[in-house]
């Protein structure tokens, strides 16, 4: 019996060792966190991991293992990042990803993130950051990225709350020159509700943009400037509320695309976006002729209204329809040239048929008697 007491003893001793080794938080902010080793994408990282545990503050974030190479933190309760959430007690140099997800934050301070120069990806999808009006100067601080001089991925999908006001673009636009993304190369800006981007030159502070995602928006067109963004290389504006691509803007997308320094296919994604057909016609026609990717061009489609009734047309399947037609018609009309033009040669000839056989005469007489002598010569032989 004692031994048995002794075997569960030692069990539990190895247990607690190995749980101990196993989460590293060394903290009792962090009690509810899981701190370790973890594979992610197919990276070894040590992991801090805060994942739906009730946190309403960011306490937990100043004491963080100095070891920490990324912080998931999502699933909580925060309406407000305050200044310095990292504290400065901890050196988190080697810290590269954070992802602060569905929190429910409304406001970031404009020194929110310091400390964490060398993070390489931060995420803050689906949450509700407010965007101020002039008068309030409690949301919109422009520099709220300025201290990830090595970002190169940020995701922004569903960030802000609904209905913000008008000025979000424009805020966006200062947000991105004050905070000097330089080496930003993935921007995710689905699910805003934008609509119209009144400085058109919104991007063009961001020079190593690769990766730009509009998709999910109102976006009604090509309404912002690409050609600034020479290393683009994709653009997602998929499920907005594009009708049509002017030919201004498929020259855009062409001159783009055929840069002489361009290294990368331009890859364009338009899929679900209510395309109308009279206009439909000539992009799929622009689509086949580019030197673009775009993508599923084979199930693009459009809208059109016939006899009151409104129809949903694939585009490929519209543009050869139109295609057949087109030669279809140029077969009949060849037809009926080559008719007209046998018709008009008859008439002449029969007008002037008395010319013809004076003409025509002597090639007649020559070739009777060419016949004849060959004829002659057949019979000698």
């Amino acid at each position: 019996m004692k031994t048995s007491m002794e075997h569960i003893l030692i069990l539990c001793m190895l247990f607690l060792l190995v749980q101990s080794d196993i989460n590293k938080c060394r903290n009792k902010l962090l009690e509810k966190c899981f701190c370790g080793e973890q594979y992610i994408d197919r990276t070894r990282m040590f992991v801090v991991n805060c994942t739906n545990v009730g946190f309403t503050n960011t306490d937990a974030l100043a004491v963080l293992p100095e070891e920490t190479q990324m912080l998931i933190f999502t699933g909580n309760h925060l309406n407000i990042l305050p200044s310095n959430i990292f504290g400065d007690e901890v050196d988190l140099s080697d810290l590269k990803v954070i992802d602060m997800s569905n929190n429910g934050i409304q406001e970031i301070k404009g020194k929110s993130f310091h400390h964490v120069t060398n993070v390489e990806r931060v995420i803050l999808n689906h949450n509700n950051i407010s965007i101020a009006e002039e008068y309030d100067r409690n949301f919109h601080h422009p520099r709220v990225f300025s201290n990830f001089f090595n970002l190169e991925e940020l995701h922004l999908t569903n960030a802000f709350a609904d209905n913000t006001d008008a000025e979000l673009a424009d805020d966006l636009h200062d947000i991105f020159v004050s905070s000097n993304l330089t080496k930003l190369y993935k921007l995710h800006l689905e699910q805003n509700e934008i609509k119209n981007w009144k400085d058109k030159t919104v991007f063009c502070d961001l020079p190593n943009l690769h990766d730009l995602y509009l998709g999910d928006n109102n976006i009604p067109s090509l309404n912002f400037d690409i050609l600034c963004l020479k290393k683009l290389r994709y653009l997602d504006l998929e499920s907005n509320n594009i009708t049509s691509f002017s030919a201004k803007d498929l020259e855009a997308f062409d001159v783009l695309a055929n840069s002489p320094d361009r290294q990368d296919l331009f890859v364009l994604e338009v899929r679900n976006n209510p395309f109308k057909c009279d206009a439909a016609k000539d992009f799929y026609s622009w689509i086949k002729s580019t030197n673009i990717n775009v993508r599923h061009k084979e199930s693009l489609q459009c809208k059109t209204t016939k006899y009151g009734q409104k129809y949903i047309v694939n585009m490929k399947s519209l543009a050869e329809s139109s295609q057949a037609k087109v030669s279809q018609a140029l077969t009949v009309l060849l037809v009926i040239l080559v008719f007209i033009l046998l018709s008009l040669l008859g008439a002449y000839v029969y007008l002037k048929k008395d010319s013809v056989r004076t003409k025509l005469s002597p090639v007649f007489d020559a070739i009777t008697r060419k016949v004849q002598y060959t004829t002659i010569e057949s019979q000698d032989v």
